[in-house]
């Protein structure tokens, strides 16, 4: 098809689940590309496994020219099928060679015992870590502002919402796309321009389908440098009564044991 000096190149497999209108099915796509350095010809080919809604696995093998198919081997019909004169030439011959056939007969049962495995495994939800925290604000009316943020979570589609003494917030409030993490999870921030007020609850409420309700995450006004500090004199404080029992229990030890010898 190239010259044979033309260098090829191969490129990834990928997973994916899709959904078409009613019917969603769990696709694993190993796609090779080859292509020449120079001149827009290409060919690649396509290995799918796909899980229908009724667990049923179908396996295909197609190759493609210039995005035209060109060639496939279909489970279902259990046969290779060939799109133009040369290549029903080419399938003919493939399904006359037993070994062939055979080999794709044991593919067939790997994407049949395989694929579900994975399929479960995406289909579970990964409860958020979820963090509030505040900053200073670098140029606002109000001197602080609230983070909310929500790590390694899946699915993706998750709901981060503001709450001021239960009641919903929508002004002053600044929240990213999710972003992945590159390993099927993902994470969300959400900000809000806070300014303290006394008796004021502020609640961060997240929504995701591995959380059987609601969770509400409260704002503790007090700092972590503050928590730290508290965190730190307690720590103080616990070791300075430990050496106090220690040096009065040795002191009554001696006093016990001291013998007194009268004088004349």
């Amino acid at each position: 098809m190239f010259p044979v000096r033309e260098q090829f190149y191969f490129q990834f497999c990928l997973l994916s689940f899709e959904s078409m209108h009613t019917c969603s099915f769990f696709s694993l796509l190993c796609v090779f590309l080859l292509f020449p350095r120079a001149g827009a010809l290409f060919s690649h080919g396509l290995i799918r496994c796909q899980l229908t809604p009724s667990h049923e696995a179908v396996y295909l093998e197609q190759i493609y020219f210039n995005k035209m198919l060109m060639m496939q081997y279909n489970s279902t019909l259990g046969k290779f099928v060939g799109y133009t004169e040369n290549t029903k030439k080419i399938a003919d011959n493939l399904n006359k060679n037993p070994a062939f056939l055979k080999q794709e007969r044991k593919n067939v049962a790997k994407c049949t015992t395989h694929i579900p495995l994975v399929f479960d495994f995406l289909s579970k939800s990964v409860e958020p870590n979820v963090r509030l925290r505040s900053d200073e604000a670098a140029s606002s009316r109000h001197p602080a502002i609230l983070i909310c943020s929500a790590y390694n979570f899946y699915p993706k589609h998750i709901s981060l919402t503001w709450l001021r003494d239960g009641e919903v917030v929508t002004s002053g409030v600044m929240s990213t796309d999710v972003l992945s993490n590159g390993n099927w999870l993902y994470q969300i921030h959400t900000y809000l321009e806070y300014t303290p007020k006394p008796g004021e609850k502020i609640t961060c409420k997240v929504k995701h389908v591995s959380l059987k309700e609601p969770k509400l995450y409260d704002w503790d006004p007090l700092s972590e440098s503050q928590r730290n500090k508290i965190a730190v004199g307690t720590a103080g404080l616990v070791l300075g009564l430990v050496f106090l029992f220690a040096g009065l229990i040795y002191y009554k030890k001696n006093t016990t044991d001291r013998v007194l010898v009268p004088t004349s």
